[in-house]
């Protein structure tokens, strides 16, 4: 019998004082258990996964990565640039709108290049044709529909909510421009189990079943949470197999979160205990520079060894250092009172949050460290020091 699989979403497995502060790491192991369960859907179901780098873009693990997955989607030239270079599978890239000088760059790094609108593709079809022959490549075209359908996602993160910019509604799609396009593209789920991919597929199934005959490919998009413990693999399994059976075509993936999910951390040390209406523990790291998402989202992360509060002896809130009133991640109980020098270490903090961090007020970027659980031993990817912080303005 296999022993359980280790789960990083309330420990870790390394002493954080061993790590020099602020500092992300990224457990490689659990990496690879993650990708282990994305194989598994991918033998099954014959089904191709890329990479999200605008969720995960840690590009000193894309060597353990690549062996499993097909490729990454990008956002941007720049994420294009850096999959083509450092990947070296399959790229797809989809932006809301393209200049001409994102066509000429894409179309010399992308395998597939997605519209978000018929008057973009009639508008850069020929460009992007030319660039890409002038770079030797062959490229793929598709569009991004917008099934109408949602899933119960914040607004913020919901590219079906009404109003929405992102795909084209089946009203203005054009049956007599799809020449030259071989793939479509949806996105609408958000950290979300099957059963919600289950109900979007019927939707654009209702919506697109003329189109879908049409198609060499058709992207499922990303939010599903699919190494989440409880996640239900075989109804992913057997949702990709049907619609692969009825449409004869070939299904992608894009699930950032769940390549990374549960396997990094923020180790942060704690500089001063003050009082407010209750204690306030100030660490080494930001929330709005270093965990955005906690006030976007927002959400209260994870920190080891904590509760709720009131669950533990003591009750703290936990702020960062910077100016803003609001840096502040959440309130937490401890075992005993947080002093200086403690060290504080959040959970799944490799996904979404290592692409967004910034510098304001100046505050240190964490470093970028990788640790490898078979000998115990930490790798130092990058430190962040002024020049990182000067270079970003004039």
């Amino acid at each position: 019998m296999s022993e359980p699989r280790y789960d990083g979403r309330h420990a870790c497995r390394f002493d954080p004082a061993r790590v020099a502060t602020p500092a992300f790491v990224v457990d490689e192991g659990l990496l690879a258990d993650n990708l282990a369960i994305l194989a598994g859907v991918k033998e099954r179901t014959g089904c191709k996964i890329l990479l999200a780098l605008k969720c995960f873009a840690m590009f000193s693990v894309f060597p353990l990565l690549r062996q499993t997955l097909d490729g990454v989607c990008c956002s941007s030239p720049h994420e294009a640039r850096l999959g083509r270079d450092e990947f070296g599978r399959e790229v797809h890239s989809f932006a809301a709108a393209y200049s001409a000088d994102d066509i000429a760059q894409l179309a010399a790094t992308s395998d597939h290049l997605v519209f978000n609108s018929f008057g973009q593709w009639q508008r850069f079809r020929s460009l992007a044709e030319e660039k890409a022959k002038t770079a030797g490549r062959a490229i793929a075209f598709g569009l991004r529909i917008n099934p109408e359908h949602s899933e119960g996602a914040a607004p913020i993160y919901d590219p079906c909510a009404p109003g929405s910019r992102l795909g084209i509604r089946r009203a203005d799609f054009r049956t007599d421009l799809l020449d030259g396009i071989g793939g479509l593209h949806w996105h609408n789920l958000c950290e979300q189990d099957a059963d919600c991919l289950e109900r979007t597929v019927a939707a654009v199934e209702r919506g697109f079943a003329d189109i879908l005959p049409r198609m060499a490919y058709v992207n499922f998009g990303g939010g599903h949470h699919i190494t989440r413990p409880g996640y239900r693999l075989d109804l992913l399994v057997d949702i990709v197999n049907r619609f692969r059976e009825r449409w004869r075509t070939q299904v992608y993936l894009e699930p950032g979160e769940a390549v990374a999910l549960n396997a990094g951390y923020l180790v942060t040390t704690v500089l001063d205990v003050v009082r407010a209406d209750m204690p306030v523990a100030i660490v080494d790291a930001s929330v709005p520079a270093h965990m955005p998402d906690v006030l976007e989202m927002p959400y209260r992360p994870h920190i080891v060894g904590s509760g709720e509060a009131g669950d533990k002896a003591w009750t703290c809130r936990i702020g960062g250092l910077s100016c803003l009133a609001g840096d502040v991640a959440g309130v937490y109980s401890f075992d005993r009172p947080l002093v200086p020098g403690d060290r504080l270490v959040f959970t799944d903090m490799a996904i979404y949050t290592m692409v967004k961090t910034n510098t304001f007020n100046g505050v240190q970027l964490p470093s970028i460290v990788r640790y490898r659980p078979e000998d115990d031993r930490f790798f130092s990817v990058r430190r962040f020091g002024y020049e990182d912080f000067k270079t970003r303005l004039s």
